[in-house]
């Protein structure tokens, strides 16, 4: 027990009502949430992208990003590109192709207007282009033959801006189909073109070739990472769910062991009574053989349930379930292992009245105080420690303190196995009581529980 507390010692919180199926959080909180994708904003861009590229494809680009700012950007960088390549498109087709300036003008918001289409529909957006790019070259081979042909330099940057999108997109079969098209229909233009003039034809099928490839790798990559991210969440629960039920499976053996005690005592007296107490009825001692003949059953169904709950290899767990009785020893132990702990009855007469406590109040304060002196001993080497018993009207107060840890914590010793608080949780919840665990402002680590004295109706829930 350290400050503040080892995580694995802390359940994660239960799925939120929006998480999607199996409990698994959407993209966008695993993105918010995870500090290997929240470091400075180019970090955190690269990071939004290579995740979520693998999503939704009926979504905008980077539309589960963990911020405003992230998800609009893919529309600023495309409006940026169209606000460009429009009046440069234009310029250039009237002035160095000669292609009439209203011609010209169609032609290039043809061309550059489906770029703010390719944030949300990039494959839509793609046949709007390569219509508008073949259609739009036809003028050209009716100007000057030197210039770049069959591709303008600006329909090779729209082009390649279209295919990054494309590939953070789609899949692996689409891309091919894409650079199929693209050099089929580069090579049957290039055909028409000057030999004079300058072949932009090659340049577009390789400048596409390499973004679609290199997009594709980015795209795997991300939906490799966005699966890893879910697993690891999923994981998580799972781990949580198994800590869980083992806690409550140790508790339910124990707690077999103090019940079975019970049920044996009340066989013995039971079979004993005809003996013992004189002038019986027949219907009397018949009702003693009942209550006898109840109980070994009850003992018998009983074993058979500790055999459905103890693991393998634990088969010698049967011993004599320790108390607040053993404490003191407990304590012993602890200072020996270099903790400075003391052990404190506030009411003098409370050492008396513990005996009258249930065996089940009895150990899990025991247990209580076992798992928070074993997180000293592990996460606050060497801290000051104070155990307080108490009685408070009808409950027991257990309270365990310690201050920061004196010694440095080794690196093997600085994670738990998840099982001390959960435990604890678990064992007040059965009783009724109240747990309240937290660091001290001060440094230092506290652990207070409220036992009831007599049986709850029902289990409830802990506070935390």
């Amino acid at each position: 027990m350290s400050t503040p507390p080892p995580p694995p010692e802390h359940a994660p919180r239960p799925p939120s009502p929006d998480s999607g199926p199996g409990g698994r959080r959407p993209l966008r909180e695993m993105l918010r949430n995870d500090p290997r994708r929240t470091g400075d904003t180019l970090t955190a861009v690269a990071s939004a992208l290579a995740t979520a590229v693998g999503g939704d494809r009926s979504e905008p680009l980077l539309a589960q990003a963990p911020k405003r700012w992230m998800r609009l950007l893919p529309y600023l960088v495309a409006l940026s590109f169209v606000a460009v390549l429009i009046p440069v498109t234009a310029q250039v087709l009237s002035h160095d192709y000669g292609v009439n300036g209203g011609l010209a003008g169609a032609i290039a918001v043809a061309q550059a207007a489906p770029l703010l289409l390719a944030v949300s529909r990039p494959l839509t957006a793609w046949y709007l282009t390569i219509t508008a790019d073949v259609l739009g070259t036809l003028p050209l081979f009716q100007g000057d033959a030197h210039h770049p042909s069959p591709w303008t330099p600006m329909i090779v940057v729209g082009y390649v801006v279209l295919c990054i999108v494309l590939a953070l997109r789609e899949n692996r079969r689409t891309l091919i189909s894409i650079w199929l098209v693209t050099v089929v229909v580069s090579i049957v233009l290039g055909s028409f073109r000057d030999a004079s003039s300058q072949d932009t034809g090659v340049l577009l099928i390789v400048l596409s070739g390499g973004v679609l490839l290199l997009g594709a790798l980015v795209r795997e990559r991300g939906e490799t990472q966005r699966k890893l991210v879910e697993q690891e969440t999923i994981s998580d629960a799972e781990r949580t769910r198994r800590t869980l039920l083992e806690e409550r499976t140790r508790i339910a053996r124990e707690l077999h062991d103090v019940v079975a005690h019970h049920m044996s005592v009340i066989t013995v007296q039971a079979e004993s009574a005809p003996y013992r107490i004189q002038g019986l009825t027949e219907e009397t001692r018949a009702e003693f053989e009942s209550i006898a003949a109840g109980a070994r059953g009850s003992l018998t169904e009983m074993r058979r349930l500790l055999a459905v709950l103890r693991s393998e290899g634990a088969e010698g767990d049967l011993v004599p379930q320790p108390g607040l009785a053993h404490l003191a020893q407990l304590v012993e132990a602890t200072v020996r292992g270099g903790v400075p702990a003391e052990l404190s009855y506030p009411e003098l007469a409370l050492v008396g009245e513990l005996a009258d406590l249930s065996p089940a109040v009895d150990l899990s304060a025991y247990r209580i105080v076992q798992e928070a002196l074993a997180n000293v001993v592990r996460h606050a080497p060497g801290a000051r420690t104070q155990i307080s018993i108490g009685l408070d009207e009808d409950a027991l107060l257990v309270v365990v303190v310690n201050g920061p840890a004196a010694d440095p914590v080794s690196p093997i010793e600085s994670t738990g196995t998840g099982h001390g608080l959960i435990g604890m949780r678990e064992r007040v919840r059965l009783l009724g009581g109240t747990l309240d665990v937290g660091p001290l402002p001060a440094g230092g680590f506290r652990v207070a529980a409220r036992l009831p004295l007599t049986a709850p109706a029902s289990p409830t829930s802990s506070s935390a």
